[in-house]
């Protein structure tokens, strides 16, 4: 069975964080708490110097978190998808997304061959995209894991996830920065979507 490269250490939280809490560092705030496209700030952020690496796509059991989250029975099969976002070269954000069968019907059913495009974009660019509340956690790197561009990775990364509303069905993309985004400028407002 597939692992993948980070597991959140505790719960999410909604912002902010409590104070009694560890707090993300101050420059990548603003990028956890983005509320448009990740995508086209990153793209944005690198200069037009962008790609994705699929490092899994498939059908398997998500996480009992998620399965809580996206109110999914226990045993529920989803469709799993774990990538790295380049900029400039190097592996920016790791992201994980899980998108259950139910999401994956009628007009919705592209979203399962995505290939190498990223799936903020398809996102961002749907009319009537909802999204709710931005959640923050810490997450561990896996020891079992050895992908090559993750190998100087820190212990622990800072995370966010969201459910995003398409058609009125849930689908949970959760992103995490990696020790090599160290971001020159907060993420613009005006950042385009493809």
């Amino acid at each position: 069975m597939h692992q993948s490269p980070f597991v959140p250490t505790g719960d999410w939280r909604g912002q902010p964080l409590e104070p009694t809490l560890p707090q993300p560092p101050e420059s990548l705030l603003p990028w956890l708490e983005y509320p448009g496209s990740l995508t086209a700030a990153l793209k944005q952020q690198s200069g037009g110097d962008f790609r994705v690496q699929v490092l899994f796509q498939g059908w398997q059991l998500p996480l009992a978190e998620e399965c809580l989250t996206l109110k999914l029975h226990e045993h529920s099969r989803a469709l799993v998808r774990e990538v790295l976002l380049y900029g400039r070269g190097q592996p920016w954000v790791y992201a994980r997304s899980v998108l259950p069968m139910r999401s994956l019907q009628g007009k919705s059913r592209n979203l399962r061959s995505l290939d190498d495009r990223p799936l903020g974009e398809l996102l961002f660019s749907e009319p009537g995209i909802h999204r709710g509340d931005i959640q923050f956690n810490r997450l561990q790197r896996n020891p079992k894991i050895q992908l090559e561009p993750l190998c100087s990775e820190n212990e622990n990364a800072w995370g966010r996830r969201s459910t995003f509303w398409l058609r009125g069905k849930p689908l949970l993309v959760a992103e995490t920065f990696l020790s090599s985004f160290q971001p020159e400028t907060p993420p613009m407002a005006n950042a385009v979507t493809n």
